[in-house]
């Protein structure tokens, strides 16, 4: 069975090196598009699904400029809510409308992306209440937003598992949190269902290996998982041209330098990421204090001039 597996990947690897892209089969973003900024809680922040976005864009549109910006922040919430005893009670979960405004000011994106709910239940069970402020805090979000003039889509939030974190039914909130936002389409809003994918993804390969898991954690996606919400995210953005790809290594080895250009993406964006939470300010202790802006701004042109020339060398 595993070198069943291994031959399938490798395969799929070929696949992807030899076959030609289409240019109305790749992921797009409106032209006018420079900043896309990325907002949510720790599975944002650890921003591999970010990286492995921006390594799609740069392998497919190697003449476009486009900055890619992560403020994901542990513990955040949207709703506004935090558990007695959160952190052994050394600190409240962070709240989105503390610094959504010091946010939108610094990085003035174009396109924003929101993954917000799986702190905002709090790890409960469902409640009319806390779902209300979930409501309330995406509708808020969702008009900040607009009102800066930027375009939003957001995610729904990644899957809980059970079989890996303590709270049985916690997955079954999300569910709910997620079917709302869905219901939000009606509105005119942009959502992408990652919740429903990953939740059929997990269970069909539960289904063949029932100790499978995309999470160890039950709540924090491992490098699979953020490939899945990545994958999610570009096929909805019309990414056609990796709906087979198994990883982020096959969505960019179409590419002879595809895998360095994926390592210094995941590189310049674990730097930037902690540059631009100290420079938006926020109120979670414990957090990395990163390079002062311009330093890391600096430093972000050299590898991005390191990145542009791997892309040319192809």
């Amino acid at each position: 069975m595993l070198v069943r597996q291994f031959v399938v990947v490798v395969l799929m690897a070929a696949y992807f090196v030899c076959a030609p892209v289409r240019a109305d089969d790749r992921a797009t973003v409106p032209v006018g598009v420079r900043r896309v900024l990325f907002l949510g809680d720790s599975i944002t922040y650890g921003g591999a699904y970010v990286s492995d976005i921006e390594a799609y864009f740069i392998t497919r549109y190697p003449d476009r400029q486009i900055e890619f910006i992560n403020v994901g922040l542990p513990s955040e919430t949207v709703s506004g809510l935090s558990e007695p005893g959160h952190a052994g009670g050394k600190f409240p979960r962070p709240d989105l409308h503390e610094r959504l405004g010091r946010v939108l000011e610094k990085t003035k994106p174009d396109l924003l992306f929101a993954c917000y709910g799986m702190n905002d239940g709090i790890y409960l069970s469902l409640d009319e209440e806390r779902f209300g402020k979930f409501r309330e805090g995406m509708e808020w979000l969702h008009q900040q937003v607009i009102a800066a003039g930027a375009k939003i889509v957001h995610v729904t939030p990644p899957t809980y598992d059970p079989m890996k974190g303590s709270k049985a039914d916690y997955n079954m909130v999300l569910d709910r949190y997620s079917e709302w936002l869905l219901d939000q389409r009606a509105k005119g809003w942009d959502v992408v269902d990652l919740h429903g994918q990953m939740n059929r993804y997990l269970a069909e390969r539960r289904e063949k290996d029932p100790k499978f898991f995309l999470s160890g954690d039950g709540i924090h996606p491992n490098e699979l998982g953020h490939w899945i919400m990545a994958k999610q995210i570009l096929l909805h953005l019309g990414g056609k041209d990796i709906g087979n790809a198994p990883d982020a290594q096959a969505m960019v080895s179409g590419n002879p330098h595809g895998a360095e250009i994926l390592k210094l993406v995941e590189k310049r964006q674990g730097m930037m990421k902690d540059a631009w939470l100290t420079a938006t300010g926020h109120k979670r202790p414990g957090m990395k204090t990163g390079l002062p802006l311009e330093v890391a701004k600096a430093k972000s042109e050299e590898m991005e001039k390191q990145i542009r020339e791997l892309v040319k060398a192809s």
